[in-house]
């Protein structure tokens, strides 16, 4: 049940100054994704504002991405909540709108145990018949899904089939790897640490970075399961300074201002989010530019 290799896009949700979501920019920004080869589009994760969209429009957009992809690349929904219940509810709803998989985070502030863990996704899992992707991402929910029990959900729960890992401790990345041999595909949530993952075994990643370079971030990855590691070094290595600048401030803040000034009109965030500082748009927008987007 994989659902992709390579680079698929945590993609922002664009919105209008209103404050809606701007679906005619979603659509240009889908296109935009399709053309350039990105190899799976994640609706309505972290990056597209999950925590601030009320239910409704959380599905309409994952109702809306599906319609406009119509097949040509997996829908990824963004379906995590730390009430299980709810997110129970939302992954049915994405799955009735058509998603081809689900990308669930960790419970977050209510921090579960690892037995929590293991129940809730498989609660989860269970409730739908579409594959699943864990989302292991400790600094933003405070919990943090140990390799054992990675090992164990992938192990006993047949539509868990991948992990994405934002752990930043590439150690805990390769013990994982280690014992889930093969259960659960892996793939990176740190744009930095996308050709070390796949180096020990990774299958690609949820990148950030695949909003404004999309062909770039599917091409490393490509080289890395051609078995180009040396090629896929020089390009990860050369994408860092263009990704710090991504995250100098809270994701998706630097990448909304990214996606405005290459014209998709993506807005400003919703609040607590605000919008970049004039400093770090100068120093993203030389990045930028230092990189051939701009």
């Amino acid at each position: 049940m994989a659902i992709f290799k390579g680079a698929g896009v945590a993609m922002a949700t664009p919105m209008k100054e209103d404050g809606s979501i701007n679906f005619d920019a979603m659509e240009k920004m889908i296109e935009y994704q399709i053309r350039n080869h990105t190899d799976a589009i994640i609706a309505v994760g972290t990056s597209g504002e999950a925590s601030t969209l009320d239910d409704d429009e959380h599905l309409e957009a994952i109702r809306f991405c599906v319609e406009v992809t119509k097949g040509r690349v997996p829908v990824i929904a963004g379906t995590g909540s730390n009430n299980t219940a709810h997110a129970i509810m939302m992954s049915r709803e994405a799955e009735k709108r058509g998603a081809d998989g689900l990308l669930l985070v960790t419970p977050y502030y209510n921090k579960a145990t690892q037995d929590g863990l293991i129940a809730s996704y498989t609660a989860i899992a269970e409730a739908v018949n579409i594959p699943c992707i864990m989302y292991n991402v400790p600094s933003r929910t405070g919990t943090n899904i140990q390799p054992e029990t990675a090992a164990y959900i992938g192990r006993h729960v047949k539509n868990i089939v991948a992990l994405k890992d934002a752990c930043g401790n590439i150690s805990q990345t390769a013990r994982t790897l280690e014992l889930c041999d093969g259960v659960l595909d892996l793939y990176s949530g740190n744009d930095d640490q996308i050709v070390p993952i796949m180096s020990l075994g990774g299958s690609g990643v949820i990148s950030v970075l695949s909003n404004v370079a999309p062909q770039f971030t599917h091409d490393m990855c490509q080289k890395c399961l051609d078995g180009d590691f040396s090629g896929a070094a020089k390009m990860q290595l050369g994408s860092l300074a263009l990704i710090r600048a991504l995250f100098c401030e809270v994701n998706p803040i630097p990448v909304k201002a990214a996606l405005n000034m290459m014209g998709f009109d993506a807005g400003k965030p919703r609040l607590p989010l605000t919008e970049m500082t004039e400093e770090h748009q100068a120093s993203l927008r030389a990045a930028m530019k230092d990189f051939g987007i701009l």
